[in-house]
């Protein structure tokens, strides 16, 4: 536990702030519910409905409809609902579609590292792997794109990203793989250099869990057609029957059975993104709360950011460090500000560096960052005191 010093002890004395943030809300996944949302408010017709019906099916596809909107993805790119959260639509893209050729995997952050495991000792593959340390981002220029290329765009245990689609090239050789799950409805992607993407609703729409989202390029539907993988695949992760593409799997038949009433959150909270008006609006409530984190980060000479690189700094999971914390102390500097209904799930991950991380994606309303200042410092004199 970190040491109490004299020169901390005006610093211990802080009185608790009157004022808190309306919604504590700043959990890296599942995130703050969209602002104004209510469980009543979420259309129940199709509950007790099968997926399969034509209201199920309709609400399905409304859903992927909205998502190609309000991610202005191109027709080239398809859409699809999938089982196991980001996690396992990532795992079905590369259990569909590696092997065909070499593979680059990039790892800065802890599930970066996962897809690193998986390709090495659940594929037996040999990849290449490039390496950054926690708050650091790979050499880019390292990349061979001869190879299937695997990356997360938004390192959410790091908050480090990378910084456009500039380093992929358009003449690449093989597929990109891009994890983007806490990127999408943050950033503008640059959709002709992404072959495969996935994002759980989870992070930035601030959905439930359970359910993963798997976007295909016209070249990895080109892959799945023209390769058959040399390992066994499950049934919730084949695309294919009879050398073609599932088309039905990105028109809402989904592989397997869907909670509807996940799909009718996910469809509240893209109606609410339009209401913004669409990408825009929820890029600009981002940049708007990592700005008001950087000015609280600035003023204060005990806290830093993780990723020194702005460039390359998250502005959705955003991983601060505090001058001499180790573990314990993040523990207890956490646990006094959800004691006080403060903030919520600040810690940082725990396979990152000891730290915070506060999500500023577009979910959180900027005031409530602003107000989560002044406790972060009565959470960190308290916790030095005690």
């Amino acid at each position: 536990m970190t040491e109490v010093t004299a020169a901390d002890a005006g610093i211990a004395s802080i009185a608790k702030p009157a004022a808190k943030p309306a919604r504590p809300h700043f959990s890296s996944g599942p995130c703050a519910k969209p602002p104004g949302w209510d469980a009543s408010k979420l259309a129940v017709e199709v509950l007790g409905r099968s997926h399969r019906s034509k209201l199920g099916k309709n609400r399905l596809a409304y859903c992927i409809d909205l998502m190609r909107e309000m991610l202005r993805l191109p027709d080239t790119h398809r859409i699809g609902i999938v089982p196991g959260s980001d996690t396992g639509a990532f795992e079905m893209a590369m259990w569909t579609m590696l092997g065909a050729r070499g593979v680059t995997t990039l790892a800065w952050e802890s599930f970066g590292e996962g897809w690193v495991t998986d390709a090495v000792k659940q594929l037996k593959l040999d990849p290449n792997v490039i390496r950054a340390d926690y708050g650091q981002l790979p050499d880019l220029s390292q990349v061979d794109f001869a190879d299937d290329v695997l990356f997360t765009w938004n390192g959410t245990t790091s908050g480090v990203r990378v910084p456009d689609g500039d380093w992929i090239p358009a003449d690449r050789e093989g597929l990109t793989f891009a994890d983007a799950t806490s990127a999408v409805f943050a950033y503008d992607l640059p959709w002709d250099k992404i072959d495969v993407a996935t994002f759980s609703w989870q992070k930035v729409l601030g959905g439930e869990g359970g359910h993963g989202v798997l976007i295909l390029g016209p070249r990895a539907v080109e892959r799945l057609e023209s390769y058959t993988p040399a390992w066994p695949l499950p049934k919730v992760f084949r695309l294919v029957s009879k050398g073609k593409l599932a088309e039905g799997v990105f028109k809402g038949e989904t592989i397997n059975t869907p909670s509807m009433l996940a799909v009718e959150d996910a469809i509240f909270a893209l109606e609410w993104a339009k209401s913004l008006g669409g990408l825009d609006g929820l890029i600009a409530r981002s940049d708007a709360n990592a700005a008001a984190l950087d000015t609280i980060v600035a003023e204060r000479d005990w806290l830093g950011h993780l990723a020194l690189d702005e460039g390359s700094r998250s502005k959705t999971s955003v991983c601060l460090t505090v001058e001499g914390a180790d573990a314990d102390f993040i523990k207890t500097f956490a646990s006094l500000l959800e004691k006080e209904d403060a903030a919520y799930d600040v810690a940082g991950y725990r396979d990152a560096p000891a730290g915070l991380r506060i999500w500023c994606g577009a979910t959180v309303d900027t005031a409530d960052i602003e107000a989560l200042g002044p406790w972060l410092d009565w959470a960190y004199a308290s916790a030095k005191a005690g």
